[in-house]
């Protein structure tokens, strides 16, 4: 049959496969098409905005209610460390009222526990540390001498060192 009809139109058997073969691809998609157009119009669409308006509204309120219960939480571990701890927040304020440091101003053995404070890096423990160890140990002799009191290392010391002096008190 294919033969006959490629004959006549003058179209060899090969050429009349892929004719027909496109033919047929054509209709489906067309009747694939057509019935998705169909199918279409039995959705109905919605409008979302409403709803939306009330997530972003619940949701501001749910991040604002979480800011507020971490900024609680922060203020009561602060507050239990310095209670803890004994922290006095009014003697962090003094140490940055007062002028700053200049060189080879300190006599490291006459020094008293505010002195020692003022100290870059030098705490109330480590500035008792100093006092005790000058009491137990006599004066110092060399600013090297300091790397014996417990809580100076080599890097305190080359922080402290310029601000220090020796001189033998009698």
């Amino acid at each position: 049959m294919f033969k006959k009809v490629s004959r006549k139109i003058g179209f060899t058997e090969t050429e009349i496969y892929v004719i027909l073969f496109l033919t047929i691809s054509f209709i489906i998609g067309l009747s694939i098409k057509t019935y998705k157009d169909i199918a279409k119009e039995d959705y109905k669409e919605y409008d979302y905005s409403e709803e939306d308006s009330l997530f972003n509204y619940y949701k501001s309120q749910a991040e604002e209610n979480l800011r507020n219960e971490k900024e609680k939480r922060e203020e009561n571990i602060i507050d239990s460390k310095g209670e803890i701890l004994g922290f006095q927040y009014t003697n962090f304020d003094k140490k940055k009222d007062l002028p700053p440091l200049e060189e080879k101003s300190i006599n490291i053995n006459t020094a008293d526990f505010e002195t020692l404070t003022r100290l870059p890096g030098i705490g109330e423990k480590t500035a008792l540390n100093i006092i005790d160890f000058r009491n137990v140990n006599g004066n110092f002799k060399s600013l090297e001498e300091i790397l014996e009191v417990k809580g100076i290392g080599k890097v305190k010391l080359n922080k402290i060192k310029k601000f220090l002096y020796i001189e033998s008190a009698f």
